[in-house]
């Protein structure tokens, strides 16, 4: 038996098929009586037109569909805010699919597209540079959106996010009162709003310090990072490094590094001291205790969705910015 197909619809409802597939993609903007949605609604209904998808939606316009798109969902930070954003999602109703766009534009503009054809009601996404203009047209049409852990300057959209820079300069501070020979901050070549954040909070500290600092940078790429990592680590540590602290601007970094410090049995805390952005189980297998930077991932993820939820239902407005606290945690590899 033949599936029932836009086109059906669209010859029993008397429409375009353009028409029928604005009204069952929920899109605003046109100029469509209710009377022609109803229509198109009811014949959808009466064929059987993808039932799982339109026909529960049929009185409410919603599918209870969330979209989330990451960076990578490889990535302990993203996986741990995928399964809270997945609980949290589930207490309203909402079941979540989810997206990796691996650092790349275009899958991520893919996966915006792929998640607007599956009707989801709205999306949670962290975005990825060169993304503007596929927020941007999102915005134009009003579609339910907030962004997490990222932001991109310029792009107007209600955002969930942590205090970056406070975070890395009161940590940098603690770091310059510890009287280190030298402090190596190890970062990305980047554009990324909330990356350049953290390295922002870093110079801050290091400029306001009213003693001399010793300070220099690693910066790396998005690919190829543990090679890039060890290469360059071992220039600026040498073989027999005193003194030294080490603050890497997240746990993908500061994994390369502490296999570095492991295979050239490089003792922490007692030659290099060492405090990473963002935590990781990874950690656990270093022979010492890692100091790190704990994110409230949790906390971001209630307020990620009550953010969507509200867009939604149409109780939020365009814009919101919500700034959590991350905090410090000390362990032993931070003398």
């Amino acid at each position: 038996m033949k599936r029932p197909s836009i086109k059906d619809i669209a010859t029993l409802a008397g429409v375009s098929v353009a028409t029928v597939s604005y009204v069952l993609n929920r899109k605003e903007g046109q100029r469509i009586s209710e009377e022609t949605r109803k229509k198109i609604f009811e014949v959808a209904e009466t064929i059987n037109y993808t039932p799982n998808k339109i026909a529960k939606s049929l009185k409410t316009n919603k599918t209870k569909l969330l979209g989330l798109i990451v960076a990578d969902i490889s990535n302990e930070f993203y996986s741990h805010m995928a399964r809270s954003l997945e609980d949290k999602a589930l207490k309203l109703g909402y079941t979540l699919i989810i997206g990796s766009s691996d650092e790349n534009a275009e899958k991520f503009k893919k996966l915006i597209e792929l998640f607007s054809q599956q009707q989801v009601d709205g999306m949670i996404v962290a975005p990825v540079s060169g993304s503007e203009k596929t927020l941007e047209n999102l915005i134009n049409i009003k579609y339910p959106i907030v962004t997490i852990d990222r932001y991109l300057k310029g792009v107007t959209i209600p955002r969930i996010t942590i205090d970056n820079q406070e975070i890395t300069e009161s940590t940098t501070n603690l770091l310059i009162s510890k009287n280190f020979n030298k402090i190596i901050y190890i970062g990305y070549e980047t554009e990324l709003p909330h990356l350049l954040d953290r390295q922002h909070g870093f110079e801050k500290a290091i400029k306001s310090s009213e003693k001399p600092v010793d300070v220099q940078y690693l910066l790396v790429g998005l690919e190829n990072i543990a090679e890039e990592v060890h290469l360059q680590l071992g220039k600026l540590l040498g073989k027999t490094p005193e003194n030294k602290a080490l603050y890497f601007s997240s746990n993908k970094l500061a994994v390369a590094g502490l296999s570095y410090l492991v295979k050239n049995n490089i003792k922490v805390p007692g030659q290099v001291s060492v405090v990473a952005f963002d935590e990781t189980d990874a950690y656990e297998l270093f022979p010492t205790e890692i100091t790190y930077i704990q994110q409230p991932i949790k906390e971001m993820a209630e307020e990620a969705i009550k953010l969507l939820d509200g867009q939604i239902n149409n109780y939020v407005e365009t814009g919101k910015r919500i700034t959590l606290s991350a905090k410090l945690v000390s362990k032993a590899s931070l003398q």
